[in-house]
């Protein structure tokens, strides 16, 4: 009798067991809805652009728009256009990909811990889009100590001359003389 309550009971471990985990993987009727206005934007991007922040690609350094851009401007996301980082924290890192030292918006970057090449780093996201635009590292200059290393299709750059026209107009003080954020 107990060998029977033994088996019968390791079944219902197994059964338990097996709907446990069903239960915990997503519905297929369960997708969030998607947002109009970001499918319509999601298919303006280039491959590269669509591979990058849809797919947590990674675009090969030194062949990239903004690597190697020197100009004053800020960089938004490319998907929803929310303010990520300033060319006053832009720096050269040596590694091929745009560098900063810090975001511009604080409140439009989600980090995440990212596994994806056998071990643990810092994925960084956009807040509004979810766009996938690089990672963070602790090995940037002063102050900060931090390398914020972004994939330039995941980003749009908006010259200074350009911000009150494409309505980041807020941001222009950060490029007077003698004004700093």
């Amino acid at each position: 009798m107990k060998e029977t309550f033994k088996k019968s009971s390791l079944w219902l471990f197994a059964i338990a067991l097996v709907f446990g985990v069903y239960s915990l993987m997503p519905a297929a009727d369960k997708k969030e809805p998607v947002d109009p206005k970001k499918a319509e934007r999601l298919k303006e991007l280039t491959a590269m652009q669509y591979r990058v922040t849809q797919e947590e690609g990674t675009e090969p350094p030194f062949r990239n728009e903004y690597w190697d851009n020197k100009k004053a401007g800020i960089y938004v996301d490319i998907v929803s256009g929310e303010p990520l980082f300033s060319s006053k924290d832009k720096y050269k890192s040596g590694t091929g990909w745009p560098s900063f030292t810090k975001p511009l918006e604080s409140s439009n970057i989600v980090e995440k811990t990212d596994f994806h090449i056998g071990y643990a780093r810092t994925e960084v996201r956009s807040k509004g889009a979810d766009s996938h635009l690089g990672h963070v590292f602790p090995d940037g200059p002063k102050p900060t100590g931090l390398r914020y290393c972004m994939n330039s299709a995941s980003m749009k750059f908006i010259p200074v001359a350009n911000l009150e026209e494409e309505g980041y107009g807020k941001y222009v003080s950060l490029f007077e003389d003698g004004k700093k954020k």
